[in-house]
């Protein structure tokens, strides 16, 4: 009876058995931090992971996790970046769609999309989260903070602004053709009249 209520997905628990039964999540440790608690007999140790998630196919999230040893606080981080994800949109499966500024506290961010071949071009954690997230080729900056905590944060509010033109379609009520041919039209009128 039990197999049957988690064939059907019923029951207590069922997300988290299917998540764990389908490893399709790869993820990335970006920082450990020891910390330490002084008491009477001495010091305490513990350890805060912060870990980058993602299926490299689009969706991408981070967590954060502490624990007394590392690998008790890598499997929170984890657990708690699952439930975190977010989806952004690609342009071609390999790039974005277009330039972005994210920021978070003193973090700041530039991303700006690259020509096929350029590679991922950014530093640490926003590297991290671009592979995660399945981006092939981009540009990007970190402009203040170098805290990881607030780069990837930062990074996550810049691709939570992206736009695609699917989604810009939709909300204007238009076809994807037009709102692409429409940037695609000024090039084409440059090069009839430099002919002429």
């Amino acid at each position: 009876m039990a197999e049957r209520d988690n064939q059907r997905g019923g029951g207590r628990g069922r997300g988290r058995d299917r998540e764990e039964a389908t490893p399709e999540f790869a993820d990335r440790l970006v920082a450990i931090n020891r910390v330490s608690k002084t008491v009477k007999g001495g010091k305490r140790f513990g350890f805060a992971a912060l870990v980058v998630v993602g299926d490299q196919k689009g969706r991408v999230g981070f967590g954060k996790g502490k624990a007394k040893e590392v690998p008790e606080a890598i499997r929170k981080a984890t657990e708690q970046a699952k439930r975190q994800m977010i989806r952004v949109a690609l342009r071609d499966g390999r790039t974005l769609h277009h330039d972005m500024e994210g920021r978070h506290g003193a973090g700041r961010v530039v991303m700006r999309a690259a020509p096929e071949g350029t590679g991922i071009i950014a530093g640490g954690p926003m590297r991290a989260v671009f592979e995660m997230l399945g981006v092939n080729d981009v540009v990007s900056k970190s402009i203040g903070s170098q805290n990881p905590y607030n780069m990837i944060r930062a990074t996550l509010d810049g691709l939570r602004k992206e736009s695609s033109p699917r989604s810009v379609a939709q909300r204007r009520g238009k076809k994807v053709a037009d709102i692409l041919r429409k940037g695609n039209e000024a090039p084409a009128a440059a090069t009839e009249t430099e002919e002429a």
